[in-house]
Order: C-alpha cells, then structure tokens, then sequence
C-alpha cells in the first residue's frame, strides 16, 4: 500500500477551493496537537451552491486517486460541511460560522501552512497572454461580418434613395 502524503493533499483541497472563489482558506498543521488528523483545511464561502461545488469537486478529484472519505457532516447544510479524510479534515463554512466558531483560535497552537498559488499565477498569466493575442480566425470572421452589415447597409440606404 502507497503511503498517502496529507500534505499534498491538503495543498491540493486548498486550491480547488480557492479555484472554486473561496475566501480566507488556510491549512493547520496540527499533527503534533491531536491524533484526529495531521491538516486541517478551513475556508469560507459566500453560498450553498459554493459549499457543495467546493465539497464536490474536492471529492470528484481525491476520488480519482482512489480516496474516499472516511466522514462527511453537514451534506444537508447551508453553513458548513466537513469532509473527513482520516489524515486531512476539511471544513468548507460561511462566514457567520466560521466567525462563530473560530476555528484558527481554537487550535492556534497549530501551524500555519503557506499556500502555494503559484499555480493559480500561472493560469492568470496565460488568460492574460490570450487577452494579449486575438486568434487570427476571430478577427477574420468579424471582419467578415463588418463587410456584410456594410454591404447591407449599402443596398438599404440605396433602396430608400430610389424610393424617394
């Protein structure tokens, strides 16, 4: 059996949430504080439908790698869901629950794992760059569609001159 890095795991339900417009995420590394789990993953977002996206494709992606949850609480709530991987906990909240809570105060003995968003960089440099550069095809078919509403611009401007 592979050993499972928690960790990397951690990172990556980080960046999907960030990448599903999740606010505030943070990883607690509380391996040394309890035996319930080495990460936590706490981050807050604005709506249900952000709590299920966020949740679901968490598991659609850790699913494909052959994890399974072991615990899920909250499915039927608008507030908070946990998703519980054995090794790496994580609590997808609204902010008045994670305010309630307070989670960071709770285990503020825990240490606070930077996120890297190198990644997210990245995709916003290249959705820049295809800002930058136009397809040719797409500046041929408007300037095909410029000539046609000309030219039929043209033919109605005519018509009603000849009518007069």
């Amino acid at each position: 059996m592979a050993k499972i890095d928690f960790y990397e795991l951690a990172v990556k339900s980080a960046q999907i949430a960030e990448d599903k417009k999740a606010i505030d995420t943070i990883i607690l590394d509380v391996r040394n504080l309890t035996v319930i789990a080495n990460y936590f993953v706490v981050t807050t977002v604005q709506s249900t439908t952000q709590i299920n996206a966020i949740s679901a494709e968490i598991e659609k992606i850790f699913k494909e790698q052959d994890m399974r949850p072991l615990r899920k609480d909250g499915v039927s709530s608008s507030t908070w869901r946990v998703v519980d991987y054995g090794g790496i906990i994580i609590h997808v909240m609204s902010p008045e629950m994670r305010a309630s809570y307070k989670l960071e105060t709770l285990w503020d003995k825990a240490k606070l794992v930077e996120i890297k968003k190198q990644k997210i960089k990245v995709k916003k440099q290249a959705v820049a760059k295809k800002l930058e550069k136009p397809k040719a095809k797409t500046g041929a078919l408007v300037k095909r569609a410029v000539k046609k509403i000309v030219k039929k611009t043209k033919k109605i401007v005519k018509g009603k001159a000849k009518k007069k």
